[in-house]
């Protein structure tokens, strides 16, 4: 088989593509499979060959379910067929889903009832993290954002890889291997959603589910050149997603456009009693008036970003977005964020100390891998060799960093100190807002997608590509990161906007000016 061209996996258009509202491969698809002119088994069977034909190159997808995906098509087109599309809002879709989402054995099909089959897609396959400690862990039960989706008509192509339980930010962290990039093989596609983003901008699927705890979906955007939205906490529902940091934890989309996005929101937000921190207040659908102009709009730019990242790839790109938005009659002031300098500090030890707490669970005795003992070792042998076996040395830091911001003597030196400046940041958004500000402007990454290996040995470096992308987590709003081309024939790198609690309809919309 011939090896694809990178020009012909790439399908993600840029710059002006992503801002599009009425065209991209989730609405398009979802127009040609309800109104008969392709059915979503074609659909299902096409995503599955461009599959064979360039995953083994990119490494974007961990398990393919093509059997399941099939017989769920097959049900898209028969409820089509008995005039129920208008029922399925991504019907015959395409998508992966990230491999921290569980998927259940039978994920229950609300196609299943309505057809009176009592046939479901059984999807099933393992949830594994990308770590040895879940590698042959199948999920008793579906996460509500994918029960979503399979309900909603989307056939789920495969999991996608990502950095073992989304600790990374290049997808070089696997048991399954790197992801590479589908602009350029011999670079990262970014983390720790990294397969989510390559599926996507290859051209594999037409969206997939990412989580975004620091920056896990914006910033594989940006080096694949996607869109990446990453919700209000509250937004989607948590349930299913295995937990890293819970107070920073948010699934959301990866797409070619922002029209795709919003869709694909719209299907998986809303309350969730499954899910305690769900927000259960009425909100306005993304996709409601897109494409509607917003009268006024004033973008902050952080005064702190435009002096620090000056002359550098991310100063160049922000220059640039600032020209072409105020060109479009937005007006663009600075906006002070004195505690941006605490970021990556506050991120690093609140997520660490979460992720303590969270994988405490993973002792080798009621789930997860289980290393065998010798004679007469006990329990404290099996937890030492179970966790030394199953999680990788990105892990293990960062669970042994958290252990100890919270152990006696060092709770009020780092994680209260912590708690303290996620305020600030919360604050400085607030603040921004309150000046008038519909949304908050500022670069994705540091820099273009880097070369595999580039940073493995370094981990301060790797760390700081989510500087601009971990503030936001802190404060729990919504950011999208779109597609900014920072010179001709170069390598993608996005623009991020930053919005109100539970305003990505705004959000959004802005990004169509």
């Amino acid at each position: 088989m011939t090896e694809p061209s990178t020009t012909d996996l790439l399908r993600v258009p840029w710059p002006d593509g992503p801002r599009s509202v009425t065209t991209g491969p989730v609405l398009e698809t979802r127009s040609r499979v309800r109104s008969g002119v392709t059915t979503a088994v074609d659909v299902t069977r096409e995503a599955l060959d461009r599959v064979r034909t360039v995953n083994p190159t990119l490494n974007a997808l961990t398990q393919v379910f093509d059997d399941a995906a099939l017989r769920h098509a097959a049900l898209v087109d028969d409820a089509i067929a008995r005039g129920q599309g208008d029922s399925l809002p991504l019907a015959g879709v395409p998508i992966a889903i990230k491999d921290n989402i569980c998927l259940g054995p039978d994920l229950n099909s609300d196609l299943g009832s309505v057809l009176g089959s009592g046939r479901t897609p059984g999807y099933g396959g393992f949830t594994t993290c990308a770590s040895r400690m879940l590698e042959h862990y199948r999920s008793p039960y579906t996460a509500t954002a994918a029960q979503r989706l399979i309900d909603a008509g989307a056939i789920i192509i495969g999991k996608a890889n990502m950095d073992e339980f989304g600790m990374g930010s290049s997808t070089e962290r696997s048991i399954h291997g790197p992801t590479r990039n589908p602009h350029d093989r011999a670079r990262v596609a970014g983390g720790s959603s990294g397969g989510s983003a390559a599926a996507v901008a290859s051209g594999m699927v037409a969206t997939a589910l990412g989580s975004d705890t620091g920056g896990s979906i914006r910033q594989p955007a940006s080096f694949c050149g996607c869109v990446g939205l990453k919700p209000t906490y509250g937004k989607v529902s948590r349930h299913g997603l295995v937990a890293y940091a819970s107070s920073l934890d948010q699934i959301g989309p990866l797409t070619c456009t922002v029209g795709d996005a919003a869709a694909v929101l719209d299907v998986i937000s809303g309350h969730d009693p499954l899910d305690a921190t769900s927000d259960n207040a009425l909100r306005e659908h993304a996709s409601d008036g897109l494409a509607a102009p917003i009268a006024d709009v004033v973008l902050g730019v952080p005064r702190q970003i435009v002096e620090t990242a000056q002359g550098t790839a991310a100063g160049d790109v922000l220059a640039q977005a600032i020209e072409h938005f105020r060109s479009r009659g937005v007006t663009v002031i600075e906006v002070d964020f004195p505690g941006i300098d605490f970021g990556i500090a506050a991120y690093y030890i609140i997520a660490t100390a979460e992720a303590s707490s969270n994988l405490a669970r993973f002792d080798g005795v009621r789930y997860g891998r289980r290393h065998p003992l010798a004679a007469g070792e006990g329990l404290d042998a099996l937890y030492v060799k179970s966790r030394t076996a199953g999680f990788g040395e990105e892990v293990r830091k960062r669970i042994m960093l958290g252990t100890h911001v919270l152990s006696s003597g060092y709770y009020d030196a780092y994680y209260a100190t912590a708690l303290r400046a996620r305020a600030v940041i919360r604050a400085d958004y607030a603040t921004a807002f309150e000046r008038g500000c519909h949304a908050v402007l500022m670069p994705t990454t540091p820099g273009t997608a880097f070369r595999l290996g580039e940073k493995t040995e370094d981990a301060l470096t790797m760390y700081l590509e989510d500087v601009y992308t971990v503030g936001v987590n802190l404060a729990g709003l919504p950011a999208v990161s779109i597609p900014f081309e920072p010179r001709p024939g170069s390598l993608p790198m996005g623009i991020q906007l930053v919005g109100r609690p539970f305003g990505e309809a705004s959000l959004l919309r802005i990004t169509s000016v």
